[in-house]
């Protein structure tokens, strides 16, 4: 995997003299060790159940992705709001949706987020500040941008952050987003999580400026382009974008360039690209290896580390049991919830 640019306009002033990111206290690493394990035991365990037959429709998985959204949620406060596209189990569970909740709505139960309406990709929580989960390619960029024009509006200090990929950000209303949130100033972090193959084309065929961190350029936006599979690097780039949208100064662009194990989803078995890339990554990149080792030589014991998997894995399966056997929602909450 290439290693990540400078930054386009800004510099953080964050990275030590070498490049490298900011270290993390032990509390950080063992924080972001966990969410990122939730999040990847998770999404094994989705695959699972779908496999079993247990989960219809689309499912589309976020495991290589995690230190992106675990490390741009260290960087929130409370009423900050995230938005994203149908890749999104990964953000619910980092916003801090309960794990039940996330699954018994992949499997259409009625104690899921969305009553057991939405699945996979059509989910949300007021309480948690997640507005979804959007099914429409891009959708979610408009919707992310109005929300920082409400924060504008009510003059508060609170900021949106809008999750899309390198796939869509090749769509028209992203540049509408990106023009009207410079125009009036909105406090946006524009996150485009590049996995380098959208739904299965790579970035290298699909799109003419492959350094999605200079999308912003004609809308005088400011960019960075940032290692999405270290977590640190993501918290510092975040707290300069946050930081600047939260000051008034208007939106800022975040390329995390990532890359997603499993294919774009589900149903994909992902022959665009070779099984020898997918383990070089996993073996040499791996967000959460990276900091189990580095957990490791802080001599934060294995059987530690261990307790902390095992915790999860017992999380995760009993928001498989409560999935597999909440009762499906009533017929007549086909008729709730609807709008004219």
């Amino acid at each position: 995997m290439a290693a990540p640019k400078k930054s386009v306009t800004k510099d953080s002033g964050q990275e030590k003299g070498d490049g490298s990111p900011p270290e993390f206290t032990k509390d950080q690493e063992l924080h972001a060790l966990r969410d990122m394990l939730l999040i990847r035991r998770f999404e094994e365990k989705a695959g699972q159940l779908y496999g079993m037959g247990a989960i219809g429709g689309f499912c589309h998985l976020y495991i290589g992705q995690e230190a992106v959204v675990v490390g741009m949620q260290m960087t929130l406060k409370k009423g900050d709001q995230v938005i994203t596209g149908y890749r999104d189990h990964g953000h619910m569970l980092a916003c801090g949706m309960e794990a039940k909740g996330v699954m018994a709505e992949l499997t259409g139960r009625r104690g899921g987020y969305s009553k057991g309406k939405g699945g996979s990709m059509h989910m949300f929580s007021v309480a948690e500040n997640f507005y979804g989960g959007h099914g429409i390619v891009g959708a979610q960029v408009s919707l992310g941008t109005g929300l920082a024009f409400a924060n504008r509006y009510r003059e508060s200090d609170f900021v949106s952050l809008a999750y899309f990929g390198d796939g869509a950000a090749n769509q028209g209303q992203v540049y509408e987003s990106f023009n009207m949130a410079e125009l009036w100033k909105l406090p946006v972090v524009y996150i485009i999580e590049n996995n380098r193959y959208a739904m299965g084309t790579s970035v290298s065929r699909s799109s003419a400026q492959t350094d999605f961190s200079k999308r912003g350029i004609s809308f005088n936006i400011p960019g960075r382009q940032v290692d999405g599979m270290d977590v640190r690097a993501v918290k510092a780039a975040g707290d300069e974008a946050v930081a600047w949208c939260r000051a008034g100064k208007g939106p800022y662009i975040l390329e995390m360039q990532t890359y997603r194990y499993r294919g774009h989803s589900m149903s994909d078995p992902a022959k665009y690209r070779t099984r020898e890339e997918v383990e070089k990554v996993r073996h040499d990149h791996d967000p959460i290896e990276q900091v189990r080792n580095r957990l490791l030589a802080a001599d934060v014991s294995e059987q530690d580390l261990k307790a902390i998997d095992a915790e999860v894995r017992d999380i995760v399966n009993a928001a498989a049991d409560f999935a597999q056997h909440d009762p499906e929602p009533e017929p007549s909450e086909l008729y709730t919830d609807v709008y004219r």
